[in-house]
């Protein structure tokens, strides 16, 4: 197993098991047992969106991430892999450390951005 896609996975399993903590704690400390708040700048709200954003793309990317681990990754695809990883990283720094999600930070845009382009070049790569 290539260690880089190993640790790039272990990031991913943390930012989404680390982020489900974060909703339940922050729920019990804002007495909000279901649903969150409408306001884009309450702690809840940023919170869970950026564990549910996490649950919509962790997985899938750890499993690419995993399957290609195991079958000698070219410097391309390990590139690929930690470049996905960092843009996750920087959606939940984006969503969650500004003052309110109503404005796209920086951190967010580009997090998204290369989410997509990384999930859709190892999604590629999986054809060939």
């Amino acid at each position: 197993m290539n260690p880089v896609a190993l640790s790039c996975s272990a990031v991913l399993g943390l930012l989404l098991f680390g982020l489900g903590a974060a909703v339940s704690v922050t729920r019990i400390r804002t007495k909000t047992s279901a649903g969150v708040p409408s306001d884009p700048a309450h702690r809840l709200t940023k919170i869970a969106r950026a564990h549910a954003n996490t649950a919509e793309f962790a997985p899938f990317l750890a499993l690419v991430f995993l399957y290609f681990g195991m079958h000698q990754p070219s410097t391309t695809i390990l590139a690929l892999i930690v470049a996905a990883t960092v843009s996750r990283c920087l959606i939940v720094i984006g969503l969650i450390m500004p003052p309110t999600m109503a404005i796209p930070h920086p951190a967010r845009v580009v997090g998204a951005a290369g989410t997509y382009v990384c999930g859709l070049a190892l999604s590629a790569a999986l054809l060939f």
